[in-house]
C-alpha cells in the first residue's frame, strides 16, 4: 500500500458486517497506516460483528445514537483522548427507513417512521458536523464524507423516503461544506455510490433488479463496496484537499448515460419474444 494516511486519524460510522463500506472502509484506512475509533448505535451493534473488525483493525468501540447530541459529544471527546488528538477524517456511512422496513408505499408514509429515518440518514450528518464544528475537533484539511445515492436527484420508485433522506445530506453536506471550509479548512463532500447489496440495501424492494439495472447501464459496471472504500482513501487523504462541497458520483458511468446498448438488446429481446408469442 502507500501509507496514505499515516499518522491520521478519524472515525468511521455505521460499519455492521464485512458487507458494509464502512467496515470495507475501516480496514483500507489501517492498512494506508491510519487510526480510527469505529461507532454505530447500540441496536445495531447487536445485528453486526463490529468486536470482530475492531480486533482486527486495532481500534476501539464506541457506541452512539446519531440522532442524540450527546451521544456525538461523548464520541468525539473520547475519540480525540483514544487517538491522541484531533481529527483527520470521518465517515457518515448511516441510513434507515423505517417505512422501507415497514413496506409502507411513498405515497402512504407513516411519517412518525419518515421522522426517525430522516433524523438518522440525514439530520444525523448536520448534528455530527456541528458538534465537531463547536468542539473544533478537526483538523485543517481534514476530510468529512457521508454515503448517498442517485436517487436524491432522479425517481427510483421503490427507494422510498429514502430518496428524500438523500437528498437532505447532500444538501447539508453543501451548506455545511462552506462554512467548515472556510472557518476550519476542512472539506465535506458526498459520494454517490452505485446500488450495493449491504444489509440496508437489500432491504430496498426490487433491489436485485436495481443492481442488474445499474450493472447494464453503467459502462464501467457497479462500483462495489471495496472500490467506493479506495474512493473514500483518496478523499481522506491529502492529495484532495481542494475538492469540497461536491456530490461525487461513483457508479461507473451510470449518472451520464441514457441508455446503453445492453439496456436496448434487453428491451429488443423482449419485443422479439413478445412478437413470437403472439
Amino acid at each position: 500500500m502507500y501509507n496514505l494516511l499515516k499518522g491520521k486519524r478519524g472515525i468511521i460510522f455505521g460499519a455492521l458486517d464485512e458487507n458494509s463500506i464502512a467496515w470495507k472502509t475501516a480496514e483500507r484506512v489501517f492498512e494506508e497506516g491510519g487510526t480510527f475509533v469505529l461507532t454505530n448505535s447500540p441496536a445495531a451493534m447487536r445485528l453486526g460483528s463490529l468486536q470482530e473488525l475492531a480486533s482486527k483493525t486495532n481500534s476501539q468501540i464506541i457506541a452512539a445514537d446519531v440522532t442524540l447530541v450527546s451521544d456525538l459529544e461523548n464520541l468525539i471527546e473520547k475519540a480525540q483522548l483514544i487517538l491522541g488528538g484531533k481529527l483527520d477524517f470521518v465517515l457518515h456511512s448511516i441510513g434507515m427507513s423505517v417505512n422501507v422496513r415497514k413496506k409502507n408505499h411513498y405515497i402512504d408514509e407513516d411519517y412518525d417512521f419518515t421522522q426517525k429515518g430522516w433524523d438518522v440518514s440525514a439530520l444525523s450528518f448536520h448534528k455530527l458536523m456541528q458538534t465537531l464544528y463547536k468542539k473544533d475537533a478537526m483538523n485543517e484539511w481534514g476530510s468529512i464524507v457521508a454515503l448517498s445515492y442517485i436517487a436524491a436527484q432522479r425517481v427510483f420508485p421503490d427507494y422510498n423516503d429514502m430518496a428524500d433522506n438523500k437528498a437532505y445530506l447532500e444538501s447539508v453536506g453543501r451548506s455545511f461544506g462552506y462554512f467548515f471550509g472556510k472557518d476550519k479548512k476542512v472539506r465535506v463532500n458526498t459520494i454517490s455510490q452505485s446500488p450495493t447489496p449491504t444489509r440496508a440495501g437489500n432491504g430496498v424492494k426490487g433491489f436485485e433488479e436495481f443492481i442488474s439495472f445499474s450493472e447494464k447501464m453503467a459502462p464501467l459496471g457497479n462500483a462495489s463496496a471495496a472500490d467506493c472504500a479506495d474512493y473514500i482513501i483518496t478523499l481522506f487523504s491529502d492529495l484532495t484537499q481542494k475538492v469540497t462541497m461536491q456530490n461525487l458520483f461513483h457508479d461507473g458511468g451510470f449518472s451520464n448515460v441514457g441508455v446503453s446498448q445492453a439496456v436496448l438488446e434487453t428491451f429488443s429481446k423482449y419485443n422479439e419474444n413478445s412478437s413470437n408469442t403472439r
